[in-house]
């Protein structure tokens, strides 16, 4: 073991050790106050990585189970998380798109397009889960079910793969797509699944009956700002080396011609692609939820052999994410059933209600700690089933009026998706691609959540007072 990780080592256990021999504070019981030790000290393994995450998961689980904070079935309640399985078959969908070459097609047919330059690319993206996003209230499905498989087919196609040939332009293509999945997610209220659950609290919390018009009202000007600044902002923290591409059209009408007609498992690997976008799509409708029509997906693949069986077991990327996104879900959950966020809420919110601050003041005070304990959270509905109906009411008690606080913090509720590579279902998927470093990913998703918030803080809130929210 070298230096490095003996020194990453000490820090993460000295972490948790000392989170651990404090005082329990009054309110929560031992075992809370000791699962958010070995929470944290998850975190910074994830930060530091003194062994890989997916370890550093399982070794974290394992503490819960031995010292007893957690039952066994709680300590595996993750990677039976239908989200986990949806990540993984997310994996399993791209891996079909490289193997049969229709991701590459897609890609060079969109760089025929408009492929002119690296931003182009971006907004194309962009533009595209604009569109797509109403109608399919998965971010799991549509990030890294839809939306990944072509933004990496893209990067590959021009010669930009994980590795030394990561900062071409993939890097930069990786980081657009999961952004505007996360800008999406705020736009409309079924471009999210947790977003209807606001609309329940919001009426139980505060009496505010939300409708899909007002949501997408209040969101679309600030939306469409931090859409339009995603781009721009990863080309300056991000840049591509690949940034004015010529020749690109010409390109790709040459491999367009060198491909050919669509083979047998094209075909059928766009008919289960468009399967699943008609039945994301109608979801609401049917009744039938994300991961099982991914699971559908995935089957089809292996009855017509686009895929085969060994294809599922080397898919490293797949099981990796499993392991530290299950192992994060499964503590984030007993979390939350524990108390500790219940406590931490009502903590702060009676701070902040005992300073008399106006209105407008403790509003933003209260959005920043919405927002930012994100850091604490693997999923955006746990942290809604959590933390909304308190925060809402605090911030209505403070005098904000209730109908701008009800739809804010539902946007809020999925403004920091950006910051970790877990903060959704399809950060692990474009974190798993491998382009990105972990502390690049932190760095730029800190930088791309705190220019979002404070376009909603300052854009957003202009546009709720024109259009009477205030």
């Amino acid at each position: 073991m070298d230096k490095t990780a003996i020194k990453n080592w000490a820090i993460v256990l000295g972490l948790g050790a000392v989170i651990w021999f404090l005082p329990v504070p009054d309110g929560l019981t031992p075992a809370a106050w000791h699962l958010f030790a070995i929470f944290v000290a998850t975190i910074a393994g994830f930060i530091l990585q003194p062994i890989p995450m997916g370890a550093v998961a399982f070794l974290s689980l394992t503490l819960c189970a031995f010292f007893g904070i957690l039952k066994t079935k709680d300590v595996l309640m993750g990677f039976g998380n239908g989200t986990i399985w949806l990540i993984v078959c997310a994996f399993f969908l791209s891996r079909g798109f490289i193997k049969t070459g229709l991701g590459r097609r897609i890609a060079f047919c969109i760089i025929k397009a408009i492929g002119k330059s690296a931003v182009s690319l971006g907004y194309s993206i962009c533009l595209a889960e604009l569109i797509i996003s109403p109608a399919m209230p998965s971010a799991t499905a549509r990030g890294g079910g839809v939306f990944y498989p072509i933004v990496q087919s893209l990067s590959s196609a021009f010669g930009s793969e994980q590795g030394p040939t990561a900062g071409k332009i993939g890097k930069y293509l990786m980081q657009v797509g999961f952004h505007a999945d996360a800008v999406t997610c705020m736009m409309f209220l079924t471009s999210m699944a947790g977003n209807p659950l606001c609309v329940g609290l919001a009426a139980s919390a505060v009496g505010v009956e939300l409708t899909w018009m007002q949501w997408a009202v209040a969101a679309i000007v600030p939306g469409l700002v931090c859409l339009f600044l995603v781009p721009l902002v990863l080309l300056k923290i991000a840049p591509p080396e690949l940034r004015s591409i010529p020749n690109a059209r010409n390109l790709a009408a040459e491999e367009l011609a060198k491909m050919g007609s669509m083979s047998k498992d094209e075909l059928v690997l766009a008919f289960v692609f468009v399967m699943c976008l008609v039945l994301w799509a109608t979801g609401s409708w049917t009744g039938l939820g994300a991961t099982p029509i991914a699971m559908l997906a995935v089957s089809i693949m292996l009855i017509a052999k686009v895929l085969s069986w060994k294809d599922i077991l080397s898919e490293k990327g797949a099981w990796d994410a499993m392991f530290w996104m299950g192992g994060l879900m499964a503590l984030a959950t007993a979390l939350a059933k524990s108390g500790f966020i219940k406590w931490a809420a009502a903590f702060i919110a009676s701070g902040i209600s005992s300073a008399h601050m106006g209105w407008i003041a403790s509003f933003v005070i209260i959005s920043l700690i919405y927002t930012y304990s994100h850091y604490c959270f693997a999923s955006v509905t746990a942290r809604i089933s959590a933390m909304y109906a308190a925060f809402v009411a605090v911030a209505v008690a403070c005098g904000a009026p209730a109908l701008m606080t009800a739809v804010a913090f539902g946007i809020f509720a999925n403004l920091p998706i950006s910051l970790t590579h877990y903060g959704n279902g399809a950060a692990p998927v474009y974190f798993g691609a491998g382009y990105v470093s972990q502390g690049e990913w932190w760095r730029n998703g800190f930088v791309i959540c705190t220019v979002n918030t404070v376009v909603w803080l300052t854009v957003g809130m202009a546009w709720w007072k024109v259009i009477g929210l205030f």
